[in-house]
């Protein structure tokens, strides 16, 4: 017995670059997207449940130059990337169910092939929800809650690599003039060459003597930047409330409590009575 149903998936890129796969032999059209099925993408069967479970899946496929390659997905730039699938009659497009939306999670790859997870939007839910009662803010620098914005003079500088070492140590012959640390917690981001649109974070932020700048980050970028690559540095925070006040100018919107008593205060005795 036949049967004209086949698969449609649709993965878009944080950048925005869309892409169309299907495990028919022909392509697909519809919603303004072409449905390729030259690139070997396949997918596992689709666990789906009712309630609030996570939906479980996996996607495979064969790395392909015009698609999905290996390049990207070691620079990581295909991840969170949202994905569609549909079950579509070949025959009518029109006549289709969207079975799954979500995202992918961790990418693995090698011998030239690829292999995805898939989260469902349940996936979400698995996220810490509610305040954090913390003298330290809970906001992360930049986000809608903090309000500052990371790429204003001052805070900000572009400039190109001058040497780089074990992938993720930058050493700068001249750099403008900031005070040691001011990038530490920070991140950069490229801007130029293979490794554009990528970012680090910033673990240590040094001035030698000899002069120029040393910027260490935490790991290495998947893809290296080269000598010549244009890049950005962001101020870091350390989340104190001093810094948001001094450095950032920002108490405003300082989402932390620092004047809240510590655990040893709320156990030691007290002269004269007891901690309520």
């Amino acid at each position: 017995m036949s049967t004209t149903i086949a698969r449609a998936w649709c993965v878009t890129r944080a950048d925005g670059l869309q892409l169309g796969f299907t495990d028919h032999d022909c392509e697909l059209s519809f919603d303004g997207i072409v449905f390729k099925p030259d690139h070997g993408l396949d997918a596992s069967a689709l666990l789906q449940a009712t309630g609030l479970s996570v939906d479980n899946a996996e996607a495979t496929g064969a790395l392909s130059d015009d698609a999905i390659t290996e390049r990207d997905l070691m620079a990581g730039r295909w991840d969170a990337a949202t994905i569609r699938m549909w079950e579509v009659d070949w025959i009518d497009p029109e006549d289709r169910k969207l079975m799954f939306r979500g995202s992918l999670g961790e990418v693995s790859h090698g011998n030239g092939s690829f292999r995805a997870e898939l989260r469902g939007l349940t996936d979400r839910l698995n996220a810490p929800q509610g305040r954090v009662f913390h003298p330290r803010c809970s906001a992360m620098l930049g986000d809608t809650a903090c309000g500052v914005d990371t790429r204003r003079e001052g805070l900000s500088v572009e400039l190109t690599v001058d040497r780089i070492e074990e992938g993720r140590i930058l050493r700068f012959d001249s750099f403008a003039s900031y005070d040691a640390d001011w990038f530490e917690h920070g991140r950069i981001v490229v801007l130029s060459g293979e490794a554009e649109g990528l970012q680090g974070r910033v673990k240590n932020d040094r001035v030698p003597e000899a002069g120029g700048r040393i910027v260490e980050l935490w790991a290495g970028l998947n893809i290296i930047p080269a000598p010549g690559d244009r890049i950005r540095i962001e101020a870091g925070c350390d989340k104190a409330s001093s810094t948001c006040r001094l450095k950032f100018a920002n108490f405003l919107n300082f989402r932390g409590f620092p004047h809240l008593p510590s655990e040893d205060w709320l156990m030691a005795p007290q002269t004269g009575g007891r901690n309520v």
